[in-house]
């Protein structure tokens, strides 16, 4: 979750292929058009609209489980 507004969200997601439309919970009228974006060897790729950066699960950007 964003800690301020100028911050890109980031998701983490189970699948290396994603869609990204922009709404939020809070706006979900104020998006963008759905693009759909696919998660290379690098683990993680970013909305070209919004920069919501979506991170696979397990994959090698995730460093959520890392101690």
């Amino acid at each position: 979750m964003a800690t301020d507004p100028f911050t890109p969200e980031t998701v983490f997601v189970d699948s290396p292929r994603v869609a990204c439309d922009g709404a939020t919970d809070i706006s979900p009228a104020l998006g963008h058009p759905r693009v759909y974006l696919q998660i290379d060897e690098k683990g993680f790729v970013d909305c070209g609209y919004c920069d919501k950066r979506f991170i696979l699960k397990g994959g090698a950007a995730d460093t959520s489980t890392t101690a």
